[in-house]
This record gives structure tokens, sequence and C-alpha cells, in this order.
């Protein structure tokens, strides 16, 4: 049976999902953007900050299914232009070690809901 997967600490979804579903021990979210769950704004400063907004919704997400970092298998990042690369990863690294970080893809795409410049989804296992 699945379970949904929702908290307060991440924007409420802007469609029909959920922020995630918890099957088992794997738990697939939702892709995140940089909005602001408390005040619903979008974080667009810079793609640093807009990366961080972006992992600390995700974290919350992963605390809500009691899971962290370390439990993420898999991430699907993508990006509006590939020129952002390196300043996303340098955020993106900060939350993981690298001897054990997931699997990942990084897609440059045309464009992101609400016009953002960064989704990240991932798969985590407990």
């Amino acid at each position: 049976m699945k379970k949904i997967i929702n908290t307060s600490k991440a924007p409420a979804p802007i469609g029909p999902y959920n922020q995630a579903v918890l099957k088992g021990d794997m738990l697939y979210t939702s892709g995140q953007i940089a909005l602001h769950p408390e005040t619903g704004q979008l974080i667009l400063d810079d793609i640093k900050t807009e990366t961080k907004q972006v992992m600390e919704n995700m974290k919350a997400v992963l605390e809500e299914a009691g899971m962290d970092f370390t439990h993420v298998l898999k991430t699907s990042i993508f990006i509006s232009d590939m020129e952002n690369f390196s300043q996303i990863n340098e955020v993106y690294a900060t939350y993981f070690d690298e001897a054990t970080a997931p699997a990942r893809e990084t897609v440059e795409v045309a464009n992101l809901p609400k016009y953002v410049n960064v989704e990240i989804s991932m798969i985590a296992s407990k």
C-alpha cells in the first residue's frame, strides 16, 4: 500500500500530485522548485540561492518520510541553462558525501514550472 507524504515545511503541490509517495521502503518525490514554503514566493535571487531553496524543500520532504540525504539513491536535475551547471552542482554537493552520493542525471530543458531555473526530484530508500 502506498503512503502519501506531504509536509507544510515544503511548498504545497501546485497541481494534482503529492510531494512524495512512499511504497514499502521506497520514496518517490515529485520535483521541487524554489518556492518558499511559508510565503509561497519564488526564491530566484541567483542560481545558488535558488538551488539551496530547492534542496531545503527536498530535505523537508525526506524528513517527513523519516529519511535524509543519506537515503537518496537517485536524483534527477532539470535545468534551464547548462551554463548554470557548475553553480548548481556546487550547492548540490554540500548535501551529499561524495563517496556515497546517489546516481544522478542532469538535463537541460526548454522550460520548467513557473519559469524557474532548476527543478530536482529524488528516489530514496530506508
